[in-house]
């Protein structure tokens, strides 16, 4: 598999989000639309670069961006992952992964001489009208969400 391509069309899909909601892609057509997946909750760079969102969400929003946040985590880990980091955008649950399928972020990695299948840290910029601007693959958190935003401003949004 490999996930949207860019400058097409991304496939419209439903999620379950904090808040106690379903988010649709196809429902926010008309705002750029973030859409970062990491590895897990409450762990030191995952939490880094919630944060890094969360600080810079003012100047998202200003560019009439949404920000979307996604794992495999519960949807109770997600809650107390974003009231205790205050994040204000929402945190999508995929505890089966079609969502980490459909945009191609499994990949194979090695803990402690241990294989296993996770979440490859990864970015996506979605346009207002639907359309994959920009990915990013084999994030590394420092600078990462500056430089989302400043993708954005590329947009001439």
């Amino acid at each position: 598999m490999s996930g949207p391509a860019i400058n097409r069309v991304v496939a419209d899909f439903t999620a379950e989000s904090t808040g106690d909601k379903k988010i649709r892609l196809k429902d926010l057509r008309g705002k750029n639309v973030v859409i970062y997946f990491y590895p897990k909750d409450s762990t030191p760079g995952c939490t880094l670069e919630g944060q890094d969102f969360r600080d810079l969400h003012a100047r998202f929003k200003r560019r009439d961006t949404v920000i979307l946040g996604v794992s495999k985590d519960s949807m109770a880990s997600h809650e107390k992952f974003k009231a205790k980091q205050k994040f204000p955008f929402d945190l999508l649950s995929d505890p089966d992964g079609k969502l980490c399928e459909k945009f191609d972020v499994i990949r194979e990695k090695n803990m402690y001489g241990r294989k296993f299948l996770g979440i490859e840290r990864s970015t996506f910029l979605i346009d207002a009208d639907g359309k994959l601007r920009r990915e990013w693959r084999k994030v590394k958190v420092k600078g990462h969400a500056e430089e989302v935003l400043a993708a954005i401003k590329e947009l001439g949004q």
